[in-house]
């Protein structure tokens, strides 16, 4: 044999491939790097995450990599015969595994328990809708966990085109959406909704959800028209528990409510509507006593507001609702109805716990005003007066609440154009100061003396405790540094602490501080802004 001839014969049998197994691929090497055998773990592998679950699992088959024959030219005669006895013999073919049934995944593997918990985190922060429809479609196990009533308590319902603008045939397009919506519900309601509790309805025009509703206490009607009598007298009827009843912002008549709170009657609990021509009627039924127990009414201004004043016969309320416990008039221009000659003191609320009365700059509510109004009211706890600049300090000294803990008197926006009381303020500070958490002086007139002697009160309260004070509004007023920073001191609580537009105050302190780490910050600057004592 010639000397070229063997040196190639010896470089081709060199590289010639190893004897043994074919060579594994990267994803065999990483499922033995993660599992091996004997560890007593396995992998679940799903269309986006590699779980490694403990115990064993299903056989898995592996993945040989298939190598890629290249053509390769044939030696000559001569060395044939040595290339043939350096080549090995392949393996022989592995006895492919009998066939095993699909994995169901890792999702049936979950317990139903566990499932109702995650779900139920998942429900509380966005609502059911529309996790759990997307869910129930996931595999039987989520289907199944998604139908628990309990996770229905709480829904809000809206059309897909609620809300946005219509152009073209878009009117004809989200009045066949609402009617899908509908026919979706329809199939939902008698599994889903036997727990339902809390119903919101967005722009909803057709009848509304209540025949597999029995649990439902709460409704609200968010910019719904066409609600007729007959509509909420059914609904008061389906829904034996059903206690409060939201109508802001709707188009409802009122022949419609009057006849729902008579259907309702003494289960009625919580009531908010929206000021419009309506409203005169609907309060004339609450004073006719049809809703004896009634706790919460909430009347406020539309986006369109009315300037016709409303007219509130202070002492028929007290006797129509004798329970009242909130009781909020907010944006709105209001009276108190003459008593009449006789000048009869009304009951009271003897339950009365919130009162807000926060309204426009042009309020009307008096010191006489509100005294009929918190008449007989010792347990109120909130006093929201902010725009009503006709209230004096005197007054609120004089009214019967001894534990009052929240108190807003901010004017925002017409200090200039009105004359305001530049004293008063200790005889509020005096009065509450072991019990305020809250308060909110704002844009009041009151002087610099005024406004250190009222805060000083709270260095100094009984007991030698600390001020239960959290929260301090300041904006606008002649407060000194040297008063802050006492209050600061004296309120290690305080948590909020707004000093804008504080004309005494030196440049960079004038904002808003929110945390104990800013107030403290605020002491801080204070301190070494103050003169030092000779």
């Amino acid at each position: 044999m010639a000397p070229g001839v063997a040196r190639r014969a010896r470089r081709r049998v060199r590289g010639a491939p190893p004897a043994g197994p074919r060579g594994r691929s990267a994803e065999d090497w990483w499922w033995d790097r993660l599992a091996p055998s004997g560890s007593g773990y396995h992998l679940l592998q799903s269309d986006s995450m590699l779980l490694v679950l403990p115990g064993p699992g299903p056989s898995r088959a592996r993945a040989h990599r298939r190598v890629a024959r290249r053509p390769q030219r044939l030696p000559p005669l001569g060395t044939r015969a040595a290339a043939a006895k350096a080549r090995p013999r392949p393996a022989p073919a592995p006895v492919p595994a009998p066939p095993q049934a699909p994995d169901p995944g890792w999702g049936d593997r979950i317990p139903l328990e566990i499932l109702l918990q995650i779900f139920g985190l998942l429900v509380a922060v966005d609502g059911p809708m529309p996790f759990l429809g997307r869910a129930a479609r996931v595999c039987r196990r989520w289907h199944e966990a998604a139908s628990q009533p309990a996770l229905w308590h709480t829904v809000t319902l809206s059309p897909p085109l609620a809300g946005r603008p219509t152009k073209g045939g878009a009117k004809a397009g989200g009045a066949k959406a609402e009617e899908k919506l509908l026919a979706s519900l329809e199939c939902l309601m008698p599994s889903r909704f036997s727990q339902l509790q809390k119903l919101t309805l967005i722009h909803w025009k057709s009848r509304l959800v209540s025949e597999s509703c029995p649990q439902l206490t709460f409704l609200k009607l968010s910019d719904c028209h066409g609600v007729t009598p007959d509509t909420l007298i059914m609904l008061a009827r389906a829904c034996p528990q059903l206690h409060s009843l939201d109508i802001q912002h709707s188009m409802v008549e009122s022949t419609a409510m009057v006849s729902f709170l008579e259907e309702v009657g003494p289960r009625m609990r919580k009531l908010w509507l929206t000021y419009s021509s309506q409203t005169t009627a609907i309060l004339g039924a609450l004073l006719g006593s049809c809703c004896p127990q009634l706790q919460v009414l909430e009347v406020s201004s539309g986006i369109n507001p009315n300037n016709t004043p409303l007219q509130l016969p202070v002492e028929a309320l007290q006797k129509g609702c004798p329970q009242l416990q909130v009781l909020r008039l907010l944006n709105l221009m209001w009276l108190p109805k003459p008593s009449g000659r006789v000048g009869t003191p009304g009951p009271g609320f003897p339950n009365l716990e919130e009162l807000c009365l926060a309204g426009p700059t042009c309020s009307f509510v008096s010191d006489e005003a509100l005294g009929r109004l918190l008449r007989g009211s010792p347990n109120l706890r909130l006093l929201d007066l902010r725009g009503c600049a006709r209230i004096t300090p005197a007054g609120l000294r004089d009214l019967p609440c001894q534990e009052l803990q929240q108190l807003h008197l901010g004017l925002y926006g017409m200090s200039d154009r009105l004359t305001l009381a530049k004293e008063g303020s200790p005889l509020l500070t005096h009065k509450w100061c072991h019990t305020l958490r809250e308060l909110d002086l704002s844009g009041q007139g009151f002087s610099e003396k005024d406004l250190e002697q009222a805060l000083a009160v709270f260095s100094g309260t009984p007991g030698h405790s600390h001020a239960a004070l959290c929260s301090l509004n300041l904006r606008g007023t002649r407060v000194t540094p040297s008063t802050v920073s006492s209050v600061i001191s004296s309120c290690p609580g305080l948590l909020y602490l707004n000093l804008e537009s504080c004309r005494c105050l030196p440049r960079g302190l004038k904002r808003a501080y929110r945390g104990p780490e800013e107030v403290r910050w605020c002491l801080e600057q204070l301190l070494t802004s103050l003169p030092s004592p000779n």
